[in-house]
């Protein structure tokens, strides 16, 4: 954040001395000067429901966040209750709406606020200097204007002007660079590391196309593909893709790295060529390196179609021993019979489904779904998109095989990416064995009565975990082995049987307890013939009880896990 700028609320004056100097600087033929209006969505529920004082505390650390983010290419300042504006020198080479992204990522990343974890999302306008104004009010004001027209998804970067009129620019800048991509050598290979999910260790990366536009920077695929399809070039960039992957491996190869796998995005026209499986093969052939070591990452609508030259092409592949998955799973339009039809042996589960676990209970039962038909078809489920610890507890419990994410790495050049593989390992801390505790959660959002709670059970040796909230405490069973949980009836959010009712569906080998001063015989009397509750007791408690229904709670849970062994 700007030194010169308090941390409290306030509004960004187009008078600050550090905003005119850099609109003066860019105006006087300095790097182009990108103003981003920053706006935090939803964010008075936070100070609404967990304080106004968890709210500042929130938005501080954000504001620390963009400012280690920018690293002197720019500032930031607070401006109004919960937004944020940041003025960054355009580097050549680099767009706009990349910096935007850049900040957005860096404000969705999980923020500790104890005891909450805040998953916030935001959106960006964006004005640009000399471009649109070289007024310093009149680009805070144009910025302003774009966030105002920004939504969520793809639309949550705005341009002033209307992001029509800046994607229509674009598109046409794009149309007539893309054609000498390959010929001028603008094509980048990314690289992400995938890892298992028993140890951490690196078993694949899959290769992501870049392009340095010589005009907007570097670009992701989304942004320049559809118009390298309409032009035709879709398949010269697609053959290019394949063969510097393939190229890559076989140095890794060289370097001791053997037994890796290769992941490549294929598209539905690659896939339509009569050709197309002869000539994967032929490159595999020719470097040498056996079929199993390539992975090919195809999207639900290449099923979709049930056209025969895919499923002959994908089922010779799949004879020779490439790897087929399918990604994105979850957001196409293919059938399940054409998900049995055809030889995929994949599923990557998308993104915005692991984004929402373990929290969001529609997501949350979407992926275990996955999962499970997965393993019913023995297929390897691989999760992308994973930010956080609790994702990665949610989804190790759930017996997800592999993970990908900026929890372990953001996608890297082939370099960088060498290193990784020369480490084996990553965040090995994450997947280290730990005692087999009898942990016990508690669950109540009256503070001096889990205090009270957590007093009583320490004397028994439990280890004891508590939860304010329903988030807090979904947290806390994505990473952590619980196996009874004492949960309070009436709390703000959700209450005690509707919380165990999604936790059954979750975690079914916990043991469900509620504890409450608040009787309604019908709704407990459902619950516990659901199973959603093993026993419900009243407050107030006798403490001698209630400890013996705490241990008969862990020798049930004892019992039920032998019985389930066979012992």
């Amino acid at each position: 954040m700007d030194p010169g700028t308090p941390a409290s609320p306030g509004r960004l004056g187009a008078g600050n001395p550090a905003l005119r100097e850099m609109v003066a600087a860019a105006c006087d033929g300095g790097p182009p000067l990108v103003l981003v209006h920053l706006d935090i969505d939803h964010f008075a529920s936070v100070n609404e429901n967990m304080s106004v004082a968890v709210g500042d505390q929130a938005l501080e650390l954000v504001a620390q966040r963009l400012d280690a983010r920018l690293q002197g290419r720019g500032r930031v300042w607070r401006h109004g209750s919960d937004e944020f504006v940041a003025a960054i020198q355009q580097p050549p080479g680099t767009s706009a709406e990349a910096l935007a992204e850049e900040l957005l990522r860096e404000i969705e990343l999980p923020l500790s606020v104890l005891p909450y974890t805040l998953f916030l999302t935001a959106k960006a306008g964006i004005s640009l200097c000399p471009q649109h104004s070289r007024d310093p009010s009149r680009l805070l004001d144009m910025a302003e204007i774009a966030v105002q027209q920004a939504g969520h998804g793809d639309d949550r970067i705005q341009f002033y002007g209307g992001h029509g009129l800046e994607a229509v620019h674009n598109e046409s800048i794009i149309a007539r660079q893309i054609i000498d991509a390959i010929p001028n050598g603008e094509l980048r290979l990314r690289f992400q590391p995938e890892v298992s999910a028993r140890d951490g260790r690196v078993v694949g990366m899959e290769a992501l196309l870049r392009w340095q536009s010589p005009t907007l920077g570097l670009l992701v695929p989304e942004r320049f593909m559809p118009t390298a399809e309409r032009l035709g070039v879709i398949v010269q960039i697609g053959a290019w893709v394949l063969e510097n992957a393939i190229a890559q491996l076989r140095a890794w190869r060289d370097a001791g790295f053997d037994d890796i796998f290769l992941a490549v995005n294929i598209s539905t026209v690659q896939l339509l060529r009569p050709r197309f499986a002869d000539e994967v093969l032929g490159m595999l052939r020719q470097a040498q390196i056996p079929p199993e070591c390539l992975v090919l990452e195809i999207s639900e609508s290449a099923l979709a179609a049930n056209i025969t030259p895919v499923y002959e092409g994908l089922s010779a592949l799949r004879r020779e021993g490439v790897g087929l998955v399918l990604d994105n799973f979850g957001t196409g339009d293919s059938s399940f019979s054409a998900l049995v039809r055809y030889p995929v042996d994949m599923l990557k589960i998308d993104r915005g489904f692991i984004r929402s676990a373990p929290a969001g209970e529609r997501e949350t039962a979407i992926v275990r779904a996955i999962i499970a038909m997965g393993r019913q078809l023995n297929m390897k489920v691989i999760a992308n998109g994973v930010e956080s610890e609790a994702q990665l507890g949610y989804l190790r419990r759930s017996d997800c095989d592999v993970f990908q994410g900026y929890l372990f790495g953001e996608p890297m050049a082939a370099d960088a990416a060498t290193l990784v593989l020369r480490r084996r390992y990553l965040r090995p801390e994450l997947f280290a064995a730990t005692k087999q505790d009898q942990t016990l959660l508690l669950v109540d959002d009256e503070e001096n009565v889990l205090r009270s709670l957590v007093r009583l059970f320490r004397r028994d040796g439990y280890r004891i975990l508590a939860a304010g909230n329903v988030r807090d405490a979904f947290d806390l069973l994505a990473t952590n082995d619980v196996q009874v949980i004492l949960s309070d009836q009436r709390m703000s959010d959700m209450s005690g049987t509707e919380f165990l009712g999604r936790v059954k569906m979750l975690y079914p080998d916990t043991v469900r307890m509620v504890l409450s001063g608040y009787t309604d015989l019908a709704t407990v009397t459902d619950a516990i013939n659901r199973g959603a509750i093993y026993r419900f007791l009243t407050k107030p408690w006798n403490d001698d009880e209630l400890r013996e229904h705490i241990r008969q709670a862990f020798r049930t849970h004892q019992e039920q896990r032998q019985a389930r062994r066979g012992d």
